[in-house]
């Protein structure tokens, strides 16, 4: 092999660099400057053939409108080829029948697959799980708790926004959730609930955004619309929150005033001054690192992890959701 002997090392070695094989650090660098050299690219047939890896990990979720989402594709992105990986995205646009995409999923010779979709993604994990094929759920879990999974402390989270929202004076409360198939919406919509439900002084309106710009402004319409208005907006996605904060503005309202509008994610089109959009920063990297940990535990071929782990976030504090008046003010 020509790259071996430019590198001047054995041509086990090379197949070890191009592998993720042990090879010294000086033999790896001596190897890919001989590949550079000579415009060698490994075969991934011919590397599949010898680790049995494809080196395919495939990502399933519901779409990109979410901007939440193109985030997680481009950190995923990147830990994984720094790794030797390849992504291969599946988008399932947010439909209940995902047969087409488990199909996919399995016909590729992946070496594992996260889901984020938000649709029925647990059915999906369990028979990728029993098609040999490891697998964790990103950001939408097994309501079970059988797949191992990761997310954001959505108790913790809607806690920390309900507190906020109560202690500044809001009592009509408004709940935009998204779709009842999504443990995404049903978590961070019940502990919502709870959390509004323990304060008696304070009511809880709810109306469905069905994750999308359209549904989530006329569900913020909705709310606004009745007999006496609400003080208060929480989206369970920033996506939805932000088309919330349009509906605020087209009734002549003001955000963070007479209106207040939280979401949950800390997308960076809400940091903008025209959105200013109060949130729920989910841990983004944090979550990444662990899905990719659990995953690689798999691929290695270590026992499931059993349960999901719920990291805590972070309250983000703007002009959307209103000040806490002082004490005794």
């Amino acid at each position: 092999m020509d790259v071996a002997r430019v590198a001047g090392v054995s041509k086990s070695a090379v197949s070890r660099a191009f592998t993720g094989g042990i090879v010294s650090e000086d033999a790896r660098r001596k190897i890919m400057e001989a590949a550079r050299l000579l415009r060698y690219r490994p075969s991934n047939s011919a590397r599949s053939l010898t680790t049995n890896r494809s080196h395919l990990i495939g990502l399933a979720i519901t779409s990109l409108d979410n901007l939440f989402y193109p985030l997680m594709v481009e950190r995923l992105h990147h830990k994984l080829a720094a790794a030797g990986y390849r992504l291969v995205l599946f988008i399932t646009h947010g439909d209940a029948d995902l047969d087409p995409v488990l199909d996919e999923l399995l016909a590729y010779r992946l070496d594992g697959v996260i889901l984020a979709s938000s649709s029925r993604a647990a059915r999906v994990a369990r028979e990728c799980l029993e098609g040999g094929v490891p697998v964790v759920m990103l950001n939408n879990v097994d309501p079970e708790g059988r797949i191992p999974g990761v997310c954001t402390d959505a108790e913790a989270g809607t806690r920390a926004i309900a507190g906020h929202l109560l202690a500044s004076g809001r009592r009509r409360i408004g709940l935009v959730s998204g779709l009842e198939e999504s443990s995404t919406s049903v978590e961070r919509s019940a502990a919502f609930t709870r959390a509004i439900a323990e304060h008696p002084e304070a009511c809880l309106f709810t109306a469905c955004g069905q994750f999308s710009a359209e549904g989530a402004y006329a569900a913020a319409r909705k709310l606004l619309s009745l007999r006496q208005p609400v003080e208060a907006l929480f989206c369970v996605t920033d996506f939805m929150a932000l088309s919330a904060l349009e509906a605020v503005r087209d009734m002549g309202l003001e955000p963070g005033c007479e209106v207040a509008v939280f979401g949950f994610d800390d997308v960076p089109v809400g940091r903008r001054p025209a959105f200013a959009l109060a949130t729920y920063a989910q841990p983004l990297e944090a979550m990444v690192d662990a899905t990719l940990e659990m995953l690689y535990a798999q691929i290695e071929g270590q026992p499931l992890a059993d349960g999901i782990r719920r990291l805590e976030g972070q309250l983000v504090l703007r002009q959307s959701g209103g000040q806490i008046p002082p004490a005794g003010g």
